[in-house]
């Protein structure tokens, strides 16, 4: 393991609740340093991160070109299978030729006109949980308005019908955890059960839509085609569940992280209630100073060489990006420690790059701005009573609460 890498540690709480510090380390050390507990070699540069997104000599699968054995890497234990092929067969971890084939034909039913038909519903939701945050004069903010909304979003664009939307969370959760560095197998048998339940009722779903259809996005992927081409129902299931578990994790993540930064700048969230059109600009530099997502891998199919380090065909890169590393570059954004909620020179990569960029970007956006709107609007007053918990994870970085006084 390279010097440099010992700064980072993703199992420490005090890394976790702040690791800006260790980022500045690996970006001073280098461009490329290995991390020998993961077996990773993690890329801190903002440069370097966007460029190894777009490389088609790595990739978030291996499969589509190697076998296990010939990649060195050994396969999935069998009873992992139900998640594993859940995972697999999402736009996330798909590779071509699959992956503009399936990008391709959700594309025909997740429009830009979805999103705008959405739009409404997602203002409607918004200002009903503001309502019952402020009837109380307060709460979670977490578990009242950021977790409830996007999962009410997700479920409103798949047609899940409002008496099964319980068990919605729980699954998302489950299925998340095996993101995070070094799962235990506690957590992939849990991973496995919400794969096989979910998976279940979607298949289960999707007979009914196809029996009936609606207006919703499962019965426009069944109807969406390329010529002779569909979409199989795994590819539909896994689409699916991708949609949650990024609409879940990440947009609550985000929301809550967004708040707390505003609470700890105060002179920065007295501009935007001054001046509520900096809400866009907002939005975009709040993604980059303090968001959910901190590192995505990706598998070397070629050998690559960064910043003079050769890291050979088999390795796996840590691209510490999105939210994390690469968003405080100072090679890249001027003064990046700073909230600055004007920031319009802004190329941060919250969303990802490349082939892989998140299709439900505009949907994110729109969650949020409806949040802020009716928050800024109604609350003037919203402060935070207390330093929030974090949630223990590194790769998904959140907030367990938010506790606020309106």
């Amino acid at each position: 393991m390279t010097e440099a890498a010992a700064a980072f540690d993703p199992w420490d709480p005090g890394f976790a609740a702040d690791p800006y510090p260790a980022y500045a380390e690996l970006r001073e050390r280098g461009r490329a340093h290995y991390f020998a507990p993961t077996d990773q070699w993690l890329i801190p540069h903002h440069d370097d991160v966007r460029a190894l997104l777009t490389d088609r000599r790595l990739g978030r699968s291996y499969i589509h070109r190697f076998s296990h054995e010939e990649f060195g890497r050994p396969a999935p234990p069998p009873e992992y299978e139900p998640f594993f092929t859940l995972d697999g067969n999402g736009l996330l971890d798909l590779e071509p030729p699959a992956h503009p084939r399936v990008r391709r034909l959700v594309s025909q039913a997740f429009t830009p006109r979805t999103v705008d038909r959405l739009e409404p519903v997602v203002r409607r939701l918004a200002a009903g949980l503001v309502d019952g945050l402020l009837a109380d004069g307060g709460g979670d903010l977490i578990a009242e308005v950021a977790e409830p909304l996007p999962v009410a979003v997700i479920a409103e664009l798949l047609g899940v019908p409002p008496a099964d939307r319980g068990a919605l969370r729980p699954w998302s959760a489950d299925i998340c955890a095996m993101y995070e560095l070094n799962p235990s197998p506690e957590t992939a048998r849990r991973a496995v059960r919400a794969s096989v339940e979910f998976s279940t009722y979607l298949r289960e779903l999707i007979a009914a839509r196809r029996a009936t259809p609606g207006d919703d996005l499962i019965s426009a992927m069944i109807a969406a085609h390329d010529a002779d081409d569909r979409l199989t129902e795994q590819e539909m299931v896994s689409t699916c569940v991708l949609l949650l578990n990024a609409g879940h994790e990440a947009s609550v993540n985000a929301a809550g992280n967004s708040w707390w930064a505003l609470f700890q700048h105060p002179e920065q969230l007295a501009a935007l209630r001054a001046d509520p059109t900096l809400l866009p600009t907002a939005i975009e530099e709040l993604l980059r100073y303090d968001g959910p997502l901190h590192l995505f891998e990706r598998w070397v199919l070629d050998d690559i060489e960064v910043g003079g380090t050769h890291i050979p065909r088999g390795s796996e890169v840590a691209l510490l990006f999105g939210f994390g590393s690469a968003n405080h570059d100072p090679a890249r954004f001027a003064a990046p420690t700073r909230l600055d909620l004007s920031r319009t020179d802004n190329p941060h990569l919250s969303f990802g790059a490349g082939i892989h960029y998140c299709l439900g970007a505009p949907l994110a956006r729109v969650e949020l701005r409806a949040v802020f709107e009716e928050l800024l609007r109604r609350a003037p007053r919203l402060r935070a009573v207390s330093e929030p918990p974090r949630k223990p994870g590194f790769v998904q970085r959140g907030l367990r609460e938010l506790r606020v006084e309106a």
